[in-house]
């Protein structure tokens, strides 16, 4: 199954990139160096949390699968279009409602 594997792929590439951030004793003796490296760091973490986002998407998908309810619309109950879910396996919108909340977000932004 296409999202256990990428599931497992993505929490072993979270458990490497905590372990480096861990031991990375690295010294700078240089300013410019040490704000570069912190810079990287950053970024890395930002990635990081994103993918720990997905993995969270992945895990809420098997449940669904688990459970039955997956390929359901949770905002309309209607079946999410097969093209939809190959393009995002772990979307909980079909696409009708998932363009009405885009929506609801650009005339209220902040409120969602």
């Amino acid at each position: 199954m296409q999202l256990v594997a990428r599931r497992e792929a993505l929490a072993e590439d979270l458990r490497q990139a905590t372990v480096q951030l861990i031991n990375d004793e690295s010294v700078y003796t240089d300013s410019v160096d040490q704000a570069a490296a912190e810079t990287d760091k950053t970024l890395t973490l930002q990635m990081k949390n994103r993918d720990r986002n997905v993995l969270w998407q992945i895990d809420e998908a098997l449940k669904r699968l688990n459970d039955g309810s997956f390929g359901d619309c949770e905002r309309c109950g209607e079946s999410i279009s097969e093209g939809r879910i190959e393009a995002f396996p772990f979307t909980t919108l079909c696409i009708d409602c998932k363009a009405e909340l885009e929506s609801e977000e650009h005339r209220f932004p902040g409120r969602m």
